[in-house]
Formats: structure tokens, C-alpha cells, sequence
């Protein structure tokens, strides 16, 4: 008799499922200096987002670029972001993605949703924006530059909340500012504001319901009172003109 050999079938490649894919992922972009990952400030507005919107699955992407103090590779976050969002799209169409950005990671973010002023880098395809729940971003220079995200003329602008402290030199001119208030200034009053933010923007359609949650928490907005803050001299931004102040989102 003869022998047969036995019929091997390949494995197919795996594919995503709905188990595997989250309900909203956190694309962040840290700031200047900070080591690789999410950074002090993403840790934080992550941290705060799985606390206010705790019923969904939540999970993280921190953008691989170096950010180094010259700033010349905001382009590569740029398209590692872009390049992240579109394998999400496509593993997990209905996860909804949650852009965000601190300092030059801000800048990072300003490439990817098109907004004004920031020309060295492609921003994210047409097809990839209804993919994007929410934008946030923290110590923002456009603010001083351009104007603040969500006044801008860009798809994602309706969907984007900024915040300056106005302590920062970064995004507010004025008197009273600090280098502290750009390095030390967003945790946890303004990242919890985000967070809430984002979280109605990922339950907006949802029957789901969390109380107190709207566009904004109330008690936070422009932070005021703010002085000089322990730490390094003050510094001013070079080269930046303009003030539009504290941004409420």
C-alpha cells in the first residue's frame, strides 16, 4: 500500500477581530527632550481617560520620532502617526483614534491634522479623518503663531481641543511666565480637562452615558492665578509673535 503523505494546510496570516481591537486608541506625540514613549503629559491624559471613561477599552501608541531639541524631525512623527492611523483604519475600522501632542509633539500633531503654519511634512489623507474621534494638544506654539487649533480652517479643527497654561512661554505671551509653567503646568488640571473633552467625543452617538461629562468639566477651563513658578529664570520664546492667550477648547 501506498503511503499518503498528510495534506498540510498554511496558516493564514492573523487577522484583527473585534476582541482584539480597542474601543479608542491614543496616538500621542511627547515633547521636547522627554525619553521614548508617551511622555509625562500622554501618561497622564491616558491615565484620566480610562478613569472618566472607564467602561471602554482604551489602549496607546506613543509616536516614534526624535525629540530632540532642534526640532527637525517633526516631519518623521508626522508620518509614523499617519503611517499607525492607517493600519489601525484598516485592522480595526471601528476603533476610534484619539490624536494627541505636548510641547514639539504638538507641533507633531499640527502636521498630521493640516492646521496652519507647519509646511514640512504631508498632513493625514481626507479618507483617514472620520477615523479620528478627537484632537488634543498642550503647549501648543501655533497658538502664537497661527492661532489655536480649533479656530483654524482644517477638517480636524471641530474635533480638537488646545490648552495653554498661561504660565507657558511656549503658546502665551505675557508677563508671569516661566519655563516651569511650560514643563510642570499641564498635569493634572489640563490633561484631566482633555480627557473629558475626549471622553465625550468618543461617547457622542453612544448609548452609552457617563454622568457629568460634556464638553468640557466644569471648574476647569483657563487656569488663572497663575505667577511665576518655582523653577528655572523665566524665558521667553524666540521668534514668536503674536498672543492669543489661554485657549479653552
Amino acid at each position: 500500500m501506498t503511503a499518503t503523505a498528510p495534506l498540510v494546510i498554511p496558516s493564514a496570516a492573523p487577522v484583527a477581530t473585534a476582541d482584539d481591537c480597542p474601543d479608542a486608541e491614543v496616538v500621542f506625540a511627547r515633547g521636547t527632550d522627554e525619553p521614548a514613549g508617551m511622555g509625562r503629559v500622554g501618561d497622564a491624559l491616558v491615565d484620566s481617560l480610562r478613569k472618566q471613561a472607564s467602561g471602554l477599552n482604551i489602549r496607546s501608541y506613543a509616536v516614534d520620532y526624535k525629540a530632540t531639541i532642534t526640532q527637525r524631525h517633526g516631519g518623521d512623527g508626522a508620518k509614523d502617526a499617519i503611517n499607525h492611523i492607517k493600519s489601525t483604519a484598516a485592522s480595526c475600522p471601528n476603533t476610534k483614534i484619539v490624536l494627541g501632542g505636548y510641547s514639539q509633539g504638538a507641533s507633531v500633531v499640527n502636521i498630521v491634522a493640516g492646521f496652519s503654519g507647519i509646511n514640512w511634512g504631508s498632513p493625514l489623507p481626507p479618507e483617514y479623518v472620520k477615523n479620528i474621534a478627537a484632537v488634543a494638544t498642550f503647549g501648543n506654539q501655533a497658538d502664537r503663531t497661527d492661532g489655536a487649533p480649533p479656530t483654524q480652517n482644517s477638517p480636524l479643527s471641530a474635533k480638537a481641543i488646545d490648552l495653554c497654561n498661561p504660565a507657558d512661554p511656549i503658546c502665551h505671551a505675557g508677563s508671569g511666565n516661566s519655563w516651569s509653567g511650560h514643563t510642570q503646568g499641564y498635569v493634572p488640571e489640563y490633561t484631566d480637562e482633555a480627557a473629558a473633552f475626549v471622553t465625550s467625543r468618543l461617547l457622542a452617538g453612544s448609548t452609552q452615558t457617563l454622568p457629568g461629562y460634556g464638553s468640557q468639566t466644569p471648574g476647569y477651563g483657563p487656569q488663572t492665578g497663575y505667577g511665576a513658578l518655582p523653577g528655572p529664570a523665566s524665558t521667553s520664546a524666540v521668534g514668536l509673535t503674536g498672543c492669543n492667550g489661554p485657549q479653552s477648547g
